[in-house]
């Protein structure tokens, strides 16, 4: 049986190099030579020499479980820290984990472990975004319950995370098909209708002939193909329910200004939202001097103008040339092909009062993106009142004056006002499917729309024996759940059978997880406040429009119901590219075809080789198991950080230098654990005192370089999430200690500082190595794991040394030799000819001689002294 000898710190007493006595001021702190008893190997007391595939396999199956859970029950400690939430964008649960999800999850997982050691409360929870057409097609396609096919996925692809060592905050573990989720989401909707932001209208929209649904403008290629089926896009008129986004887009676009740069997603947001120098104002519409009910909104591209009114214009494409109401037939009675139309059809703006005709309008749109303006042939003059245009008690404004009163007012009379773009269109949120929220609206002939009181929350899917997908909304068939009462009036009423599209489940699951399982409200206001914003928001870049846009928006609403405190919902976003494999399809007809079915020899010209997103219909996915198995789970996360920058794509080719680089990596790291074993038996004591001159040389590169590679890879992993360029410093630094001689290693207390402080920097990125590695090493074996450690700082001595550059010293253009200056005073001239003058050097060759004069050059570290002979 080995015994673990026990030993006092390795700090020997000596001088640092600010002076201070080493070891007077440190506590005498137990060390230990032999195996730990946390290390894999304790059971033999072998440590073995090489880092094989084998040893590998044992290292990670041995500290998987034990990471995770001491994860968990840190997660779950009441602790007093600085919060840290760094969020992944939750998956589909498709039942198979795809190597972009592997990507996303280690970088945050990465981020999670790093801000731990740092000593934050961290919260990096996962969830299912789990409603939605796949899964009711592929029920559709088996004859199953949606519900059934999606639990198992979630069951299969939560085992597989697990399986990559993946610490999510599982407490917190959010579903979006379950009733105690989208209860808060049907909640949500009835504060935006109370609010006047949910509304149902008559709408043009976009069909999609296979899925059997509507489609958002944002769903549809610039092809016109669905984004999901492919299939070429239809137009068809029907009632929907829409969120009225356009009121918040000012708000939107001039958050921004107040947030980091997200890679070009910021500029992506605000082009998406577009110049918001516009607003729509309301109007009812007549037919032969009798109000008809119905209101439309209108566009103006100067407010300030609006007193000047003269028309409303529509396009021939637009709604109310395509429904059933009695304006349609005032306006088909009209309508000219070909030529500018007026109508009998008046509008009376909600805010002027005026009354102007309505006229169909043949421009192919207006402003490229509009189908209802306000025409304006009389200008208002602001500066002196026109008898002509009276603008009421804003005559005599200057324009800008003009802008902000009438945009102002109108927003109060909730009669429009609200500043947007003319190419933003309002949410549309209803889908004709089963697989989703119901909208919590009863429809009654007394009282129109009726929003689900909040007491009868969830209104939950009913069962349905069998889903087809074809024609109306399934929900149509459950006749029990469609009949009802009116929540108002108590009359006979009938349920919405559209459901929301699964971009209003995920605009607030960042939310949720905050506060995860209550069952009273969506979230505790103060646990919000406490977790959000969300520090660093991880997810694909496809998804920095649509979606941000959305849980923008919903975090602005939520912030102006008193809901939470922050207008912003994520402070940082890191976008990652795909993981792309190699792909071979036949030239003439586009098929793919599978690698080892390519006789190379006799293709050339026929077979283009590309690569592109994997997929297994073009037989280039990978199955990220299947790689684990082969290369080990640390193998693949530093694969995927070192490989590339997060937001590049990456090549997947395993003949390339990033895998073979990070295996060579692993191994040297274990070398030299190895080494400095070997090189300290449990009974020896380092003493710094027998290094000589060259060796002490030797420490001082040695701490500088862990002083340097401790500021650029915590800066790498805090500002620009560099991974890679944190790794290759992390390399660097193994390069340097693997270049130490026998003694330095054996009597240098910087080798060993190096070296913990290297293991440290590694864990976050490969967790099962590291922790092994600690434990098996001569270091300071206290306050647990390598992961329960504190991040290494730099040293105070470091960041107190000025950086210095060396100067060459030129007299009369002949080189004599170097000075070494302070880099901040490395340009100043009369600085640089007092330090030299004053050097040993200058003293020698300079002297009292005369200087005609000082030349220094501006580009490099070099001093030209032209003196008198």
């Amino acid at each position: 049986m080995q015994v673990s000898v026990k030993r006092l710190a390795l700090y020997p007493l000596g001088v640092t190099r600010s002076g201070q006595i080493r070891g007077a001021l440190l506590s005498p702190v137990p060390r230990l030579l032999s195996p730990s008893t946390r290390t894999l190997f304790s059971e033999t007391g072998v440590w073995e020499k090489d880092y094989l595939k084998e040893t590998r396999r044992r290292v990670e199956e041995w500290w998987h479980p034990r990471i995770m859970a001491q994860w968990q029950k840190d997660a779950q400690a009441e602790v007093r820290k600085k919060k840290f939430y760094v969020l992944s964008m939750f998956p589909y649960p498709s039942g198979q984990l795809h190597m972009g999800h592997v990507r996303v999850y280690t970088i945050s997982d990465t981020i999670g472990h790093f801000q731990r050691m740092r000593g934050h409360q961290v919260l990096n929870p996962m969830g299912w975004d789990a409603f939605g057409l796949p899964a009711e097609n592929a029920a559709i396609e088996r004859g199953l319950d949606p519900e059934e096919w999606t639990k198992h996925n979630i069951q299969s692809m939560r085992e597989q995370l697990d399986n990559l060592g993946l610490c999510f905050n599982w407490d917190r573990e959010v579903t979006t098909c379950l009733p105690d989720y989208y209860k808060w989401t049907q909640f949500l909707f009835i504060k935006l209708f109370e609010a006047g932001l949910a509304y149902r209208k008559e709408a043009v929209v976009n069909w999609d002939p296979v899925d059997q649904t509507v489609l958002a403008d944002e769903q549809v290629d610039e092809n016109g193909r669905s984004w999901r089926s492919g299939a070429l896009v239809e137009q068809k008129l029907l009632t929907q329910w829409f969120i009225k986004t356009t009121n918040y887009a000012k708000p939107l676009l001039d958050a921004l200004a107040d947030l980091p740069e997200w890679y070009g997603v910021k500029a992506m947001q605000a082009n998406w939202i577009g110049q918001c120098t516009g607003c729509y104002f309301d109007f009812k519409l007549k037919v032969n001097g009798e109000e008809t009910g119905e209101t439309l909104s209108a566009y103006s591209s100067s407010p300030e103008t609006v007193f000047g009114e003269a028309y409303l214009a529509i396009l021939p494409s637009h709604r109310l040339l395509h429904g059933t109401s009695s304006v349609r037939s005032a306006l088909e009675k009209a309508f000219q092909p070909g030529r500018d139309s007026l109508t009998e059809v008046t509008a009376r703006n909600l805010f002027t009062g005026r009354e102007v005709p309505l006229v169909i309008s043949h421009k192919e749109a207006f402003d490229g993106y509009l189908d209802t303006v306000i025409g304006e042939l009389l200008v208002c003059e602001w500066v002196s009142q026109s008898p002509r245009n009276n603008s009421k008690e804003f005559s005599g404004l200057t324009r800008e004056q003009a802008f902000e009163s009438i945009t102002q007012k109108a927003r109060e009379q909730k009669v429009g006002g609200h500043l947007t773009s003319s190419k933003l269109r309002d949410w549309l949120i209803s889908r004709q499917r089963y697989w989703g929220t119901p909208i919590p609206v009863v429809h009654c002939g007394s009282c129109g729309p009726v929003a689900v009181p909040e007491e009868e929350l969830p209104v939950t899917l009913p069962k349905l024996p069998s889903l087809t997908g074809k024609g109306a909304s399934p929900l149509e068939a459950a006749h029990d759940w469609v009949n009802c009462t009116c929540p108002r009036c108590k009359g006979p009423a009938r349920r919405e059978t559209d459901t929301m599209d699964t971009f209003v489940d995920s605009a607030w699951y960042y939310l949720r997880y905050t506060d995860s399982h209550n069952p009273d409200r969506p979230f505790e206001r103060h646990l919000a406040d406490h977790w959000l914003p969300v520090d660093v928001y991880i997810g694909g870049k496809e998804h920095a429009v649509m979606h941000l846009y959305y849980a923008r928006f919903l975090c602005h609403f939520c912030k102006d119901q008193g809901l939470v405190a922050h207008r912003e919902p994520f402070w940082k976003l890191l976008v990652q590219g795909l993981i792309k494999g190699q792909t071979f399809k036949l030239a003439d007809s586009g098929q793919y075809l599978k690698r080892e079915a390519i006789d190379f020899t006799g293709t050339r010209g026929r077979v283009e080789v590309t690569w592109e997103k994997m997929s297994k219909s073009k037989h280039n996915g990978l199955d990220p198991q299947e790689v684990v198995q082969q290369y080990g789970v640390d193998t693949v996360r530093l694969y995927i950080l070192y490989a590339a920058p997060p937001e590049q794509d990456i090549l997947w080719n395993v003949k390339t230098d990033a895998l073979p680089g990070v295996l060579r990596w692993q191994s040297r790291l274990w070398q030299l654990v190895t080494k400095l074993r070997g090189a300290r038996q449990p009974v020896d004591v380092p003493c710094p005192s027998l290094l000589k001159n060259k060796e002490l040389a030797e420490t001082k590169k040695i701490w500088e370089n862990k002083n340097h590679a401790i500021q650029e890879v915590t800066s790498h992993l805090t500002e620009d999430f560099l991974f890679n360029a944190a790794i290759s410093r992390l390399m660097g630094l193994t390069n340097t200690l693997s270049s130490a001689t026998d003694r330095v290693v054996q009597h240098s207390v910087e080798f060993e500082e190096a070296l913990a402080a290297l293991v440290m920097m590694t864990a976050p990125m490969a967790p099962h190595l590291a922790s092994e590695l600690w434990a098996g090493c001569p270091l300071l074996q206290h306050g647990g794991d390598v992961l329960q450690q504190f991040w290494p700082n730099v040293d105070p001595e470091y960041l107190n040394v000025p950086d210095f550059v060396e100067l060459s010293v030129l007299i009369n253009n002949k080189a004599c030799g170097t000075v070494t200056v302070p880099l901040e005073v490395s340009k100043d001239s009369e600085r640089m000819q007092q330090l030299i003058l004053e050097s040993p050097l200058g003293k020698q060759l300079i002297g009292e001689r005369g200087i005609k004069r000082a030349i220094l050059s501006p580009r490099t570290a070099l001093i030209n002294f032209l003196i008198d002979e």
